[in-house]
């Protein structure tokens, strides 16, 4: 898999959690369905919110992300229910006409592993 964080902005950049560290943390939890519509960044330009300008090329990378996403492992969500990790397999649910997805949520949110970085000054 590659290298990927999650992100959410800081007062000077960004608060950045190694995804991997984010799946350490959340395999003891127990996964349960969420619906769809219970994921906010749904409605958001998630992938584009960091400066990244949603070109048609930009939209076919996700998209091919989207359709090798892997339904066995569940979604990530913080302890407020907001998306940490599984963003292409929540638009393949969607896509596919799925109502619920496989998540896990962390009871409190981990600390993030940087703060106040670029994404691009982080190492992949």
């Amino acid at each position: 898999m590659r290298k990927q964080y999650h992100f959410r902005p800081s007062p000077n950049g960004f608060y950045a959690w190694d995804v991997d560290r984010l799946v350490t943390l959340s395999a003891p939890l127990a996964p349960q369905a969420v619906e769809l519509d219970h994921i906010p960044e749904l409605d958001e330009a998630y992938w584009f919110s960091a400066g990244d300008t949603p070109s048609c090329r930009n939209i076919a990378e996700h998209f091919k992300l989207m359709m090798a996403a892997d339904f066995q492992y569940p979604i990530i969500l913080c302890a407020e229910g907001r998306l940490m990790d599984g963003m292409h397999r929540v638009t393949k649910a969607l896509a596919h006409g799925e109502q619920t997805i496989l998540s896990v949520r962390f009871d409190q949110t981990p600390e993030p592993d940087f703060v106040d970085v670029q994404p691009d000054d982080l190492p992949y």
